[in-house]
């Protein structure tokens, strides 16, 4: 296999025209993320979040937008090879000018852009612009969320543990709340580096999860609950 291409159980992943490769935290947040009739994907890359989703969740139509121009192409190669072509529709645009008509908001939203925001950018402008919350900022996701997820709808991300209190209190001015977190340790030695995290409109939650997994076992073989949660996608 090699790094333009990474092949999953029912699908194949081109990433030769996308700056950011399949990685761990995608396949996390595909696999955890909760779905519904309506899913969108926000900053889909190789449309890796957004197949996973259709693929869990048969019968979602899920709508994937991507601002760079290579990325949507790719995204629209994947999906369209993919078994689920027919459930999978790749807009490229941003996020803040996507339309849709009120009866139209989404059950579930999951963006896969990394929240960066204060380590040092790549000189590559593509993957700097993937990496970085320049082009979405938490205050600009959070204000799509809000106007694009239907009332009992949940939105998920996976993002940097340092990142979590920007991100929630951007969710509070959204008058969103969290619903369930999950902190990953790589190792049972590590502190958690990252977290999934979804949120709900506040009017629809009542009480919130908090958990903790890991990802490796002390021998570094794939813990039980990662093997789990992937089981329906790595080889």
């Amino acid at each position: 296999m090699s790094n333009n291409s990474f092949t999953f159980q029912k699908f194949t992943i081109h990433q030769d025209r996308c700056a950011m490769k399949v990685g761990t935290d995608g396949v996390l947040l595909g696999a955890w993320a909760h779905g519904g009739k309506r899913i969108l994907d926000i900053g889909t890359g190789t449309g890796l979040v957004a197949i996973m989703m259709a693929q869990r969740f048969a019968d979602a139509h899920v709508t994937a937008v991507e601002i760079d121009h290579n990325a949507a192409l790719q995204a629209c190669n994947n999906a369209n090879c993919s078994p689920f072509a027919s459930r999978i529709g790749i807009v490229e645009t941003s996020i803040q000018n996507l339309e849709v008509h009120g009866t139209q908001l989404f059950d579930s939203i999951v963006p896969n852009p990394p929240f960066f925001t204060d380590s040092l950018k790549n000189p590559d402008s593509q993957r700097a612009t993937a990496r970085h919350a320049d082009t979405l900022p938490y205050r600009d996701l959070f204000t799509a969320v809000k106007r694009l997820l239907a009332e009992d709808g949940e939105f998920s991300a996976i993002i940097p543990s340092n990142c979590l209190t920007s991100f929630i209190a951007e969710a509070y001015l959204a008058h969103l709340v969290p619903i369930r977190r999950l902190a990953i340790r790589t190792t049972p030695r590590k502190q958690p580096k990252r977290l999934l995290v979804s949120f709900g409109h506040i009017s629809s939650v009542s009480n919130a999860t908090n958990e903790e997994q890991c990802l490796m076992n002390p021998d570094g073989s794939r813990s039980d609950w990662y093997i789990n949660l992937t089981s329906d996608f790595y080889l």
